[in-house]
Formats: C-alpha cells, structure tokens, sequence
C-alpha cells in the first residue's frame, strides 16, 4: 500500500486501520485517547478501531458535535487530562479531527483559543501538541492531513487557527470505513472535498504542485464519475477509494488557501441552532462563486473543465448544479433552513474569515449580500 509523505505521513489502503497498533508505538505512544462521535459509534466504526488498537484506550469520547466549540474543548480536554491520556486518535468526519487538534492544544498550551486565531497572528504561539493519528470515516474535509482547524470560539466568533504544529503525526485513510456511509452524507462531503480542489486552485499565489494535485482530486471525483458512483453504490471500493484520495488531495492543495465559498460557509455554519452541514453549505455555494470568480481566471477554468470532462466554454457553475442536483443535494440555502434575516450575520462574518482573503476575485460585502440572496433561492 502507498506511504506517502507530504505534509505528513499517510497510510492509505483498504485494510489500512491494522497499522493502527505500529503507528502509536513509532510515535512512542501507548495511552490514546480517542475523539468520535455518537454516529460512528451506533455503526461500529469504533469498534473496528478498538479492535485494531488491540488494547484499552485511556479514554474514549464520542460526543464529538456537529461544528465543534470552543466550551465542548475545553470539557473534553479535561478529560483528556484526567485520564492519564498521551497521545489522540481522532476518528471520523471533520468535527472529530477538529476537536481532537483543539483538545491537543489546550492540554499543552495556556489561554483560550481566541490566543491562536489565524485573522489575528496566533500562529506564532502554537509548539508542539500530543501525537495525533487521524482516522477520517468521511471523504471529505481533508482535516487528517490540514494544517489547521475550525471551532466555534467562546466569543461567538467562528475561527480558523493554523499551524504546522496541528498537522496530525500520522493519517490512516482506509476507504474501508466509508464503505455503506448514506448516500446523502456521501454526497455532502463529496463536494466539499471537490470544493476544496477547486477553491485552491482557484487562489491566486503559485503553487503548481499544489494546483497539479488539485487538478488530480477533481479529475478523480468528477471527470472519473467517482463521487457520483459512491452515492449510487456505497459498497463500490473502487469510487470509494478514489473518492477518500480526491478529498486527501483537496486538503494537500489547500494548504495554498481557500476562497469566498468557505468564507460564506464558515459563517453560516456558526449558526449552531440551524445544525447545518459544511458540505452541503460548500454545495450551495459553489455555483453562485464559480460565476462570481470566471472573469478573474479564465485560463485556470480552462483546466477545470479538462479536469471534470466538460465542454470547451461549458459555464462550470451550471455544470456543478447539476451535479448537485443528480447526487441529491439541496438546491438552495432555504431548503436547508437558512432565512434573509440570517444573511445580514452570515456576510459579516464571512468579511472576517481567513478564507475571504484567498478568492480569486476580490469580494466586497454588496457581493456577497447578492450572493446570498440568489443562493438562498
């Protein structure tokens, strides 16, 4: 099976979670402490890791919620604490991976959160946290191999704090784990995984290496069929293997940046009552942002028709909501329970987020404010 270095260590395969026990012992570590969610637990996903672990962990918790906060990390890492814990596994989607690289960095450093927002500089405060594996359940975020992670601070605020020092030790991508995940679920992290190929090639600095990798997660998604073969059969190993490399992928390429459709998402996606998902929200949004953007990189969208298998000059946007619309997802913001009046908070935090800054097209807030209309439908 690949070993791939870059960012960090990946072992990704069918059957790859049986490394699990080698992993911990060349991090020197035997305590884990493992972070999921109720979900992954009714489904026996964490009895399949328990069982690769092959001993007792120091902890387990699987409470993780939807769009972590800040209060939830704190709890959790006093259990950490507690429990005598020296190390992380975090299993799941994003919002487990998410919590556990909090959890890691409260439990070794002072302060809130707040003190680590990227907006405002904190990177520079962030050394080392615990050995962390992540295991992703989801082909999607990408967050097992990211530099950085979301949480829904204290103060309201939803931020994005990165590091090289919160990239996991060790990702174990095994497609086995999303073998059978709902269709719906299948298809909300598929495109976030396609969103994030896209938004970061869409970032205007250079990196080629970045944008050939991309270019490669979009070609495996779409212009392979993968992401649309998964939602039909989730027992297909073959699109489920090549739907989980196309969200590594994504997460390797956005270590140049993301744009204005994680922007609108990161802000709508603080609204914690609405219990929205963050790929379906990237869905949504897309379309509207890839008409928005077309005028300031029309070479680069050259490439990405070549890479999703469409037309010269087929308008992109109208090519992705018509996906949206054949895997199921919703069609507009109103469909999932976003109103007008939300929009007014939505683009004043949006105007704040770190992604806002890596669009393709400079946006101003009387942009969004007409992006949010029209995606609400």
């Amino acid at each position: 099976m690949p070993v791939m270095s870059f960012l960090t260590t990946c072992i990704f395969d069918h059957g790859a979670v049986q490394r699990l026990p080698s992993v911990l012992k060349q991090s020197g570590a035997s305590r884990p402490m493992i972070v999921t969610d109720a979900g992954i637990k009714a489904v026996g996903l964490l009895d399949t890791i328990l069982g690769a672990l092959g001993s007792e962990p120091a902890a387990v918790f699987a409470d993780t919620q939807a769009n972590p906060t800040e209060t939830q990390a704190k709890q959790v890492t006093e259990i950490y604490k507690e429990s005598g814990a020296d190390s992380l596994i975090a299993l799941g989607g994003g919002s487990s991976m998410d919590l556990a690289k909090a959890v890691g960095l409260l439990a070794t450093h002072d302060g809130t959160l707040e003190k680590y927002a990227a907006r405002t500089g904190g990177a520079k405060y962030i050394g080392k946290i615990p050995p962390l594996v992540a295991i992703p359940t989801t082909a999607g975020t990408g967050s097992e191999v990211s530099v950085g992670l979301i949480n829904t601070l204290e103060n309201g605020f939803k931020e994005t704090i990165v590091s090289p020092n919160l990239i996991p030790s060790t990702a174990i991508c095994d497609p086995d784990l999303t073998l059978g995940l709902p269709a719906g679920l299948t298809a909300a992290t598929g495109m976030d995984a396609v969103t994030h190929c896209i938004e970061a090639f869409l970032v205007p600095s250079e990196n080629p290496p970045c944008d050939g990798i991309a270019l490669d997660g979009l070609t495996r998604a779409i212009g392979m069929g993968a992401l649309e073969r998964a939602v039909a059969d989730g027992s297909d190993k073959d699109a489920r293997w090549n739907m989980m490399m196309a969200s590594y992928e994504g997460a390797l390429a956005f270590v140049k940046g993301l744009g204005s459709v994680h922007a609108l998402s990161h802000a709508a996606g603080r609204l914690h009552e609405k219990k929205l998902h963050h790929g379906t929200l990237n869905a949504i949004f897309l379309p509207h942002l890839l008409r928005f953007n077309e005028e300031a990189a029309p070479h680069k969208y050259e490439r990405l028709r070549f890479a999703m298998g469409l037309k010269d000059n087929e308008n992109i946007g109208d090519a992705i909501e018509a996906l949206n619309a054949r895997i199921g997802i919703p069609s507009d913001l109103k469909s999932i329970g976003l109103e007008m009046s939300d929009g007014p908070g939505i683009v004043e935090n949006a105007l704040l987020d770190l992604a806002h800054r890596g669009n393709a097209k400079p946006a101003t807030q009387a942009d969004y404010e007409a992006i949010y209309e029209t995606a609400l439908g």
